[in-house]
């Protein structure tokens, strides 16, 4: 998997790329992760990659020229990559989101800034608009890290257990069930009996009800279009029963 991330601030992301997961993917050569300094492409002696607003107006504009520059030297020579851009205006991202950026083997995530791209970058590269949540945030340069994380993490050895990535929140569309470590009691508090039983099925059991109470509780939305096999609807009607009764 390659993720190009084209930014103004390129130092941003030395500490993402030396540490945690998608640091180990690089070092293993699972993830190819390069970052461009959009100055780079700058036409003028001042590397300008921004300007004021035609028609006026508060804040400044990234220049559309610089933009098209980088992608093409991404792209020189080496195939078309799926063209990311952060924004607002996006579609929220999400796992789905995540597992279908995967598919696609090679994105190239460019950085807003400011009051966003000049709109000839939409109408030249027709880029598929991502927005991680209905917040502000200085720039694409977050935003970006998360999307190239939550991205890597979907690519086969990765995550060194690929178990651990398929009961991930999100992955099969519901939350997480609880989890617990050592010791078994801490300040009156006991880790449930089922957990210390080694019955198998039992546990499995018990972590697909506990994931689905979870859900239930916390993200009633997220049911309407998690995919669930017959067990998972025959606990999810029992405990939508206990709701109702309580």
């Amino acid at each position: 998997m390659r993720i190009d991330i084209v930014t103004i601030f390129p130092r941003m992301f030395d500490p993402f790329l030396a540490e945690g997961i998608i640091a180990r993917g690089v070092k293993q050569g699972v993830l190819d992760v390069r970052v461009w300094n959009l100055r780079d492409f700058a036409s003028d002696r001042h590397r300008s990659t921004d300007d004021e607003a035609y028609g006026g107006g508060p804040g400044m504009v990234m220049l559309a020229e610089p933009v098209l520059r980088a992608v093409d030297a991404i792209r020189e020579g080496e195939g078309s990559p799926h063209i990311v851009l952060t924004s607002p205006q996006g579609r929220v991202f999400d796992q789905r989101v995540a597992r279908e950026l995967a598919a696609t083997g090679w994105i190239v995530i460019l950085c807003g800034r400011y009051e966003g791209f000049d709109h000839r970058v939409h109408e030249a590269l027709d880029p598929d608009e991502i927005s991680i949540g209905d917040f502000v945030v200085s720039g694409g340069e977050l935003p970006a890290m998360v999307i190239a994380d939550a991205v890597g993490r979907m690519i086969e050895g990765v995550v060194g257990n690929a178990g651990s990535v398929e009961e991930d929140s999100f992955f099969r569309g519901l939350l997480d069930y609880p989890h617990y470590t050592r010791p078994e009691e801490l300040r009156g508090m006991r880790v449930p009996e089922v957990l210390l039983s080694g019955h198998h099925e039992n546990i499995r059991r018990w972590r697909k009800e506990q994931s689905l109470r979870r859900t239930l509780e916390k993200r009633p939305d997220l049911l309407e279009r998690a995919d669930l096999d017959e067990e998972a609807k025959q606990i999810l009607r029992q405990l939508e029963n206990e709701k109702r009764t309580r």
